[in-house]
């Protein structure tokens, strides 16, 4: 399979530069941590970093801040139902990336004007037992006609199945944790 136009991302819940580091650059970054608060100069200088480092980095749920201190994009998880349109006022390399769980998920991110999606789970995982699977995953695919991206469960084992799926890229917590020489 070729990967080459995929878009990869990854989550990471902290500031840690080393751990960026040690992310492959062709993968993005999704800063997501719904436990802590950072301050503007702490997420201003992750910013500055990931950037110097040519890595794109979206912040999660969080548009103003995501927008004021100069990130790629903010990402809007499957649990903001909020009826906005977040394509209103930005500048035009500003992504707006979203997750959903189901067909109902993914009309309300329509009505977000969210600009690439993150439908999930793809496989079996920790999190979730209950998953998509291949036939499911393509049928919830039909309804949107933006950038597709799987997430959930994929790994090494799996990511060969990735080929039977109409998607541009693929998330992963897991999976981009360390670059391969």
């Amino acid at each position: 399979m070729h990967y080459n136009n995929y878009n990869f991302f990854t989550y990471v819940d902290n500031l840690n530069q080393e751990n960026i580091i040690k992310i492959d650059k062709k993968v993005d970054i999704i800063l997501r941590n719904y436990n802590k608060k950072f301050k503007n100069h702490e997420l201003a200088n992750f910013v500055d970093f990931c950037k110097k480092n040519k890595r794109k980095i979206y912040l999660s749920n969080d548009f103003k801040k995501a927008k004021n201190l100069n990130f790629n994009g903010v990402y809007i998880p499957s649990f903001n139902k909020l009826a906005l349109n977040y394509n209103i006022g930005i500048k035009n390399n500003f992504t707006i990336l979203g997750s959903a769980h189901n067909i109902r998920d993914i009309l309300i991110k329509k009505r977000q004007k969210i600009d690439v999606i993150f439908i999930s789970p793809l496989f079996k995982n920790i999190k979730y037992k209950q998953h998509l699977g291949i036939v499911r995953f393509n049928l919830i695919n039909k309804h949107y006609k933006k950038k597709i991206i799987a997430l959930g469960g994929i790994n090494n084992k799996n990511k060969c199945m990735l080929r039977l799926l109409k998607i541009n890229g693929y998330a992963a917590i897991r999976n981009f944790r360390t670059k391969k020489n």
